[in-house]
């Protein structure tokens, strides 16, 4: 049974929230703040968390850079906030996905299914090595001069699918489509801000990869 933890101030929802998840076999934390939210997170046990940005004591943003301090679990975005700016803020903190209020359930359960299997383990799988960093696809690691990259598991499904096709072009709607998931596919501010964020953790030079490399406005391709 996964754990989902709810970061929600406003009642009704986190009521509707709960009743529907636990009704689909999910279990349920739920916190109305973001201090509560850090310390249910901190006790562990949990599989992913549903965060609202407009907590009463503090920026759901800053709650994400927070859980990003020091735990991978997947984190989906739920605000009101429909501004690009608000959206690439989150995901620039860690967030995995972001839905924007009002949403339907069954949209918000198919992205809490996909970020679930995201986090679920690879099979045996080579060490691929470049100059800069190595990758275990076997057990989901990252290295960068002998040092563990943490990475969330957006970051590493999409590195995953990098690195499984050395030096092949993996276009941007490919990406989109087995990251996040067809209704994405055109969500390319996503690619941008997450290949971002994997060049600062793994390449010497991030605004000059080696490796984890674009082919303007068509996709990326991974160079060994």
């Amino acid at each position: 049974m996964n754990r989902i933890l709810i970061v929600e101030d406003e009642p009704q929802l986190l009521r509707a929230l709960t009743i529907n998840l636990r009704a689909r076999g999910y279990e349920v934390k739920p916190a109305a703040d973001g201090t509560s939210a850090l310390v249910a997170a901190g006790a562990g046990d949990i599989d992913l968390v549903i965060l609202d940005l407009g907590l009463p004591d503090m920026d759901g943003v800053d709650v994400v850079r927070a859980l990003r301090g020091w735990n991978d679990v997947p984190v989906i975005v739920l605000s009101a906030r429909d501004a690009q700016a608000a959206k690439v803020a989150a995901l620039d903190a860690g967030a995995d996905d972001y839905v924007t209020k009002p949403f339907g359930m069954d949209e918000l359960l198919a992205r809490i299914r996909a970020a679930l299997r995201r986090t679920v383990p690879a099979t045996d799988a080579p060490i691929v090595r470049t100059a800069s960093f190595s990758v275990d696809l076997s057990a989901k690691r990252a290295e960068r001069n002998g040092q563990e990259v943490r990475l969330t598991p957006t970051e590493w499904h999409l590195l995953e699918l990098l690195v499984r096709n050395p030096g092949k072009l993996l276009s941007q709607q490919q990406l989109l489509q087995q990251v996040w998931g067809p209704s994405y596919a055109t969500e390319t501010n996503y690619l941008r801000v997450y290949m971002a964020q994997l060049r600062r953790k793994l390449e010497p030079h991030p605004s000059q990869p080696q490796h984890l490399l674009t082919e303007p406005g068509m996709g990326y391709r991974f160079a060994p």
